[in-house]
C-alpha cells in the first residue's frame, strides 16, 4: 500500500489507515521513540499517541511524505516525553548531551521566528546532501535518531573514536556552511 493510499484512508476516516500505517512504518516510529526515551513502555505510548495525532491531523493536513511527516511527530512527542521525564529526575539524558554538541553550530531562539526556522531547515537539508552517504548516515543517526556513539559505531562497524571524530569534523563543516549561508553561529 502506498502513502497516498493510506492518506486516502485517513481522509475517508477509515480505521484501517492506522493499521496500514502501523504495518508499514510501525517499527520505524518505535525506533525513533525508543532511541530518544530509552524506555519500551514510553516508546509504545508515544507511538500510540502519534497515531491519535495522525488521525486528528490528516485531514486537513495532506503530507507529501507520510513516513517523514509521522516520524517528525513521533520525534517531537518523544522529545517532550524525555524533557518531562528528565525534569522529574533532575537529570540529563542522551537528548540533552546531543543538543549540547550542536549548540556550537546552531543557536536556538525558542522557535519564535518561523521564517528563519524554515530557512535553517532548508540550509540543513542542502548541507546534508553535500556529505558522503556514510557521513550523512552517522550525522542523522546521532542528531535525528539520538543514537549513542556506541550504537552508531556498532551499526556502522567502525570504532567509537572514528564516530566521534567524524561527528566533530561534520559539525565544523556545518558551522562553516551556516556562516557562508548567512546564519550567525
Amino acid at each position: 500500500m502506498t502513502d497516498e493510499s493510506i492518506i486516502g484512508l485517513f481522509t475517508a476516516r477509515s480505521e484501517s489507515a492506522i493499521a496500514e500505517t502501523q504495518r508499514l512504518y510501525g517499527r520505524y516510529f518505535y525506533s525513533i521513540a525508543y532511541g530518544i526515551v530509552w524506555n519500551e513502555s514510553d516508546a509504545e505510548e508515544i507511538v500510540n499517541d502519534m497515531y491519535l495525532q495522525a488521525w486528528n491531523t490528516i485531514p486537513p493536513a495532506h503530507p507529501d511524505h507520510l513516513k517523514a511527516f509521522l516520524g517528525r511527530i513521533t520525534r517531537q512527542m518523544a522529545i517532550k516525553r524525555l524533557e518531562h521525564n528528565t525534569a522529574k529526575k533532575r537529570g540529563e539524558g542522551q537528548y540533552l548531551s546531543v543538543i549540547e554538541e550542536l549548540e556550537e553550530c546552531i543557536s536556538g531562539d525558542d522557535g519564535e521566528d518561523i521564517p528563519d526556522m524554515l530557512a535553517l531547515r532548508d540550509v540543513l537539508n542542502r548541507f546534508l546532501h553535500t556529505l558522503p552517504k556514510d557521513v550523512r548516515g552517522v550525522f542523522i543517526r546521532r542528531y535525528w535518531h539520538m543514537q549513542s556513539i556506541a550504537q552508531i559505531a556498532t551499526v556502522c562497524s567502525v570504532s567509537e573514536s572514528k564516530v566521534k571524530s567524524q561527528l566533530m569534523r561534520t559539525r565544523k563543516k556545518l558551522r562553516k556552511y551556516l556562516m557562508e549561508e548567512g546564519f550567525s553561529v
